[in-house]
């Protein structure tokens, strides 16, 4: 395997195991951007050809396949790119828990970007089915915060 090879999926390994959602890789004339979307993005067709990559007999890179989800209920998104709070202070207990009652307007949690805590408030009214971001962690624009149902 080739070391730039290797490079990328260290890389990659690193994306995923903190959650990055932008990372560069760069390696003499190389630069490779890596973006995580929330949405899948379709390669323009003159990108796609212009890449190429050589046969190897080592085993592929594998994925795990892509299995929808039933919907649990309504979800609540992160509007914006920044670090998730669910409580006003790490003293504080969380805004919302699983099996809460929530209504429209109800602030459900904090996202914290450029040093500035912006209040998350549920667009709709119903149960916390599901909390799905974990707190301290980095979320991007589009991200599932919580399930409402």
């Amino acid at each position: 395997m080739s070391e730039f090879k290797e490079r990328i999926d260290a890389l990659a390994s690193l994306m995923e195991e903190y959650r990055l959602t932008e990372a560069v890789l760069e390696d003499g004339p190389f630069r490779v951007v890596f973006r995580r979307h929330s949405t899948p993005v379709a390669p323009t067709p003159s990108v796609a050809e212009a890449l190429s990559f050589e046969a190897h007999d080592e085993a592929p890179f594998e994925t795990e396949p892509a299995v929808p989800a039933a919907p649990v209920g309504t979800p609540i998104s992160s509007p914006m790119n920044g670090i998730f709070y669910d409580a006003q202070s790490p003293t504080s207990p969380p805004f919302v828990k699983e099996g809460d009652s929530v209504t429209a307007g109800q602030i459900v949690g904090l996202i914290e970007a450029m040093k500035v805590f912006n209040e998350i408030p549920s667009p709709v009214s119903g149960v916390v089915k599901k909390v799905v971001a974990e707190a301290g962690t980095v979320v991007a624009v589009g991200d599932t915060l919580f399930l409402v149902g």
